[in-house]
């Protein structure tokens, strides 16, 4: 669909003077907007941006039948007119603008917060968790309480849920326990520190965050990154993707009382992570992206032995996960449960296997390719049922994928160095705003830049899949047993800092 002449267009990893980009009437900023997501269009970020008195909003969507990326701007001040009910994938945005830059968006269903941030105008920080919850009334209703505080090792997240005997009615999720202020962090950036906290905003998706940053970087100062060093955040990436697919496949097989692919997984899923750290020395790829291309280089050695460890995981991981699939009572209990609509996934903007379990063939590694995924094409993977079943399918499936694409890779690895000289660059462009999407494992990864007269960011924006998904995890416990949320809630998966930031 073609938008209206005054919305301007970027492919990912570009970059735009903010002269360029037109600031629209509200009115028609707002029309844009629906007209886009009505079409096919899917938001991926928006935010607002203070200027003195007023608010500069700017909205970032992507079509992927063609592979760009649109730009819209407006200015107001005060209030902006909501638009949740008529594109339900705006609603937590508009929350967030409302709360980071204290403008109200007329007709919102629910300003619920989103992170407890302190009040723009007032500064006083309101408790986190502390609001009116929303209840379902009614005979024999009864409300049941998890969290924040969790047995275990886990993050802090609160969920209420609405119950009927066992039957869930609704279920609130309420985050926001643990921001910590990665955004406003860069402000006056990049600092020193700027690119480890990229690494560590949501841990278990450090390559995927470092890269999207460092595309930022790297777009904005016209560095290039050597053949051989993006071939490496390839490897890097998928590396990433197998270990945490491989820890939900065993976890959700955990969930349901299947102890020996919840055994093995857990097991070949150190292997993965095993496999990172020859690459970089940590399990969890920091240090290894770097802008400009890489931190370590592979020699011909580590190599060899990486593609031995590789075709021994996969012999073993094919092993565990055919027990799931060919065992009648985990299928029984996968099949059916927690199932969402692809209608409702794409109204939510959902993404990553979420998505693709609904049957939706949303990929930024095929849509907006970026790095080695512009010579190198990844088949996407998707099911259909949109239930347990079809996200650990997905899961299996990528999975597969990944581990064909490394092998290849790691086959034909182009020679040269892994990172360009800094001062192969030049200053940061001003006035600029830049956009990098990557496919994080569990969905696509949004970061944009704006940098003021000097060259320095002015503002930082991070949409992680999670922010996303939530709410589709919520929507997917609808009339479906309490004692089904864990296993629900695993087929998900979501980052709670990821959230938070």
């Amino acid at each position: 669909m073609n938008l209206s002449a005054s919305v301007r267009t970027i492919r990912n990893g570009g970059t735009l003077p903010l002269t360029q980009i037109p600031l629209l009437p509200v009115d028609e900023f707002c029309q844009t907007l629906l007209d886009a997501t009505d079409h096919g269009w899917q938001v991926a970020s928006y935010f607002g941006v203070p200027e003195g008195e007023e608010v500069i909003l700017y909205a970032v969507l992507g079509y992927k039948e063609e592979g760009v990326i649109a730009l819209l701007r407006s200015r107001v001040r005060g209030r902006f007119p909501s638009l949740a009910t008529l594109s339900p994938q705006l609603q937590l945005f508009e929350r967030e603008i409302r709360e980071e830059c204290g403008i109200i968006p007329e007709g919102h269903p629910w300003l619920k917060p989103v992170r407890f941030l302190p009040d723009p105008r007032s500064g006083v920080r309101p408790l986190p968790g502390a609001l009116d919850p929303y209840v379902v009334e009614g005979d024999e209703i009864h409300e049941v309480a998890v969290g924040p505080v969790h047995a275990g090792i886990i993050e802090p997240g609160h969920f209420r849920f609405q119950c009927h005997g066992e039957q869930v009615f609704y279920l609130d999720i309420c985050l926001g326990y643990q921001h910590r202020g990665i955004e406003r962090g860069t402000v006056g950036g990049p600092h020193p520190a700027t690119l480890f906290q990229m690494e560590a905003a949501a841990g278990d998706s450090t390559v995927g965050h470092t890269q999207a940053h460092c595309m930022i970087t790297e777009s904005l100062t016209g560095r290039r990154v050597p053949p051989r060093g993006e071939a490496l955040r390839g490897i890097a990436l998928e590396l990433e993707r197998l270990a945490n697919h491989t820890g939900d496949l065993g976890a959700i097989a955990g969930d349901v009382g299947f102890l020996p692919t919840a055994s093995f997984c857990g097991r070949i899923r150190g292997d993965f992570l095993n496999m990172t750290a020859l690459l970089c020395g940590s399990r969890f790829g920091r240090g290894l992206v770097r802008p400009g291309g890489c931190g370590f280089d592979l020699d011909d050695r580590r190599r060899d032995e990486l593609l031995q460890r590789l075709a021994a995981a996969r012999k073993d991981l094919t092993a565990a996960v055919n027990l799931l699939w060919s065992t009648p009572s985990v299928m029984a209990r996968l099949e059916k449960c927690g199932a969402v609509a692809l209608k409702d996934a794409e109204e939510l903007g959902v993404v990553g296997p979420p998505l693709r379990g609904c049957g939706g063939s949303r990929d930024v590694r095929v849509d907006y390719p970026f790095g080695i995924y512009r010579t190198k094409r990844i088949p996407v993977a998707t099911a259909t049922g949109g239930d347990v079943h079809a996200r650990a399918l997905v899961r299996w499936l990528e999975a597969e994928r990944s581990l064909d694409f490394m092998r290849e890779l790691l086959g034909e690895l182009p020679g040269g160095g892994v990172l360009s000289a800094p001062h192969a660059a030049s200053p940061p462009a001003p006035d600029t705003l830049a956009v990098a999407f990557t496919e994080g494992w569990r969905g696509r990864i949004c970061h944009v830049v704006l940098t003021g007269a000097d060259g320095r960011y002015r503002n930082y924006k991070i949409t992680d899949p999670s922010f996303f998904n939530w709410p589709a995890l919520a929507l997917a416990m609808r009339n479906q047993q309490i004692s089904d949320f864990p296993l629900c809630n695993k087929s998900f998966n979501l980052s709670y800092c990821g959230f938070d930031l």
